[in-house]
């Protein structure tokens, strides 16, 4: 267990390899780790992708509603993520054509920084909430990017629900799509992200030395916190190593819908798992990304989402921002550029960290 504190810390700065980091999400965190890491490509040396779909993909399917309105959840949560047909899934080639307009517009880093990133790609063929077909774009997008097949790392046969996958006892069964999408398969999905990003690494710490620091997230939000539908505090994790001085690399993990900290009914009805620590900070304690980290010397950054449901952010589930929703014009949206209110806060987290 890593020593944890209810005291509200300032992310300090540490020894952090320039270019190194990476970053990791399920679902919508899946498509915020796609934007981010086109969005500022510099920074990055690779991305794991679990149930999440290309760049700017509710902009690409033949027949998209406008952003604006009410075709939010259209889009977004229904033709982006469940499309009725295969063939009608987010176009990963109108995604390339997208990026390629954000880079000519200097909205977005060089995408020639993309090509010797590794990208570790999941779908799970009992996903019913983001399809695999939808999935499979993200692949294709990587591969017109110019990653090898050696960099691309794409897994589609486990029969896994809706889930970041643990080998938690305590955590779902492997098929099912609900709450809290931690779901047991006996292994831990987070250590084959990283590995894959960082060949070579250590195997997990069997005791953490570090420790998990809550923070400000208000800090980076320049004042916007209001429509940026983030919630006050995000955590990271430090190796003791690493606090010491040890040079260090920074892995971002963006959870899901429903899984920030602010999610705290975490046993969704489920008696057998009553007793267990509150569920809103199991993706931030229990996915196994601190473990592999600790003997690493990387940083683990947990930026939080939250619920809102006003006129400036409409988030209830506690969403990423992967179709528009903090937008100030959603006729002309900048949620998957460097400008964008979510993206330039967990950016700012990240130089502040040294990465």
């Amino acid at each position: 267990m890593a020593n944890t504190s209810s005291d509200v810390v300032q992310l300090g700065e540490y020894k952090v390899e320039k270019g190194k980091s990476s970053v990791s999400g399920l679902s919508s965190g899946a498509f915020m780790t796609v934007q981010l890491h086109l969005a500022h490509s510099a920074s990055f040396a690779g991305a794991g992708v679990v149930a999440g779909g290309p760049y700017r993909g509710v902009e690409t399917f033949r027949g998209a509603a406008p952003l604006a309105e009410d075709a939010y959840e259209l889009n977004a949560l229904q033709l982006c993520m469940a499309p009725l047909l295969p063939e009608l899934a987010p176009d990963a080639r109108r995604s390339l054509q997208l990026a390629q307009q954000a880079e000519q517009a200097g909205k977005i880093d060089p995408l020639s920084n993309l090509r010797d990133n590794r990208v570790y790609i999941f779908t799970g063929s009992k996903d019913s909430v983001v399809q695999s077909s939808v999935v499979a774009q993200t692949r294709e997008l990587y591969r017109l990017l110019g990653l090898s097949d050696a960099n691309l790392s794409y897994h589609d046969n486990v029969p896994a629900g809706h889930s970041l996958i643990t080998d938690n006892p305590e955590d779902s069964e492997l098929d099912l799509n609900q709450p809290p999408y931690l779901n047991n398969g006996g292994f831990m999905q987070s250590h084959r992200i990283l590995n894959h990003v960082y060949p070579g690494l250590n195997p997990p710490a069997e005791r953490l030395s570090g420790r998990l620091l809550r923070f400000d997230q208000s800090e980076f939000l320049n004042g916007q916190q209001a429509c940026a539908s983030m919630g006050k505090f995000g955590y990271a994790y430090v190796p003791r190593a690493v606090e010491e001085g040890a040079p260090a690399r920074i892995h971002i993990a963006l959870h899901g819908c429903k899984q920030g900290y602010s999610y705290v009914d975490f046993n969704f009805g489920r008696e057998d798992i009553a007793n267990q620590p509150p569920y809103g900070n199991r993706y931030v304690t229990t996915t196994g990304y601190n473990d592999l980290a600790d003997s690493n010397n990387i940083i683990v950054l947990y930026p939080q989402a939250c619920g809102s449901d006003d006129d400036q952010a409409q988030n209830p589930d506690g969403c990423w921002d992967w179709w528009g929703y903090t937008s100030d014009e959603p006729d002309n949206p900048d949620y998957y550029s460097r400008n964008a209110v979510q993206i330039r806060a967990i950016h700012a987290m990240l130089t502040r960290l040294g990465g």
